[in-house]
């Protein structure tokens, strides 16, 4: 069962025209994906570590097609019946919840991660997949960015 219906578009943020950092500073960039034309198979063997939870889809362009998990294999492939070898990972992929661009500022990411309740976004630059984005990312980033409580105290301030 498709969790986003192939003919909605994925829910992105807004751009934002202030300096701020960007999502772009902070994703993980080029993450694991495979051609829409990569068999099922492919996709078995990249997502056999533990560690892979999933692996992006992508069209001849790099625009992001899709993900394709351990569960979607079992439900569209093995349970089904079909050979993994002339399975299309396009054919199975199912499109992202939502998409993040990479111009976006890291506040507005993180707030809209936080929103969604998502761990980790796909990061898009003109409909092309760049990178993805995890909510943990963003916590470490944002605090890494943040002003000490007390700026002055900090830096050793004193009044005049």
């Amino acid at each position: 069962m498709s969790q986003v219906s192939v003919a909605e578009p994925a829910e992105t943020p807004a751009e934002s025209s202030d300096p701020a950092p960007r999502v772009r500073d902070a994703m993980i960039a080029d993450p694991r994906s495979l051609p829409a034309t990569a068999s099922a198979r492919d996709a078995g063997e990249v997502l056999t570590p533990t560690e892979v939870r999933a692996v992006y889809v992508v069209g001849p362009s790099g625009e992001l097609v899709g993900v394709v998990t351990r569960k979607t294999l079992v439900a569209r492939v093995v349970a089904e019946g079909r050979d993994p070898s002339a399975t299309r990972v396009g054919d199975l992929a199912e499109a992202p919840y939502y998409t993040i661009d990479a111009d976006t500022p890291l506040d507005d990411a993180f707030r809209f991660i936080e929103e969604q309740d998502a761990e980790r976004v796909p990061v898009v630059d003109d409909g092309r997949l760049v990178g993805v984005i995890s909510r943990a990312v963003l916590q470490r980033r944002l605090a890494e960015d943040e002003e000490p409580a007390d700026a002055d105290a900090a830096a050793g301030a004193e009044d005049p």
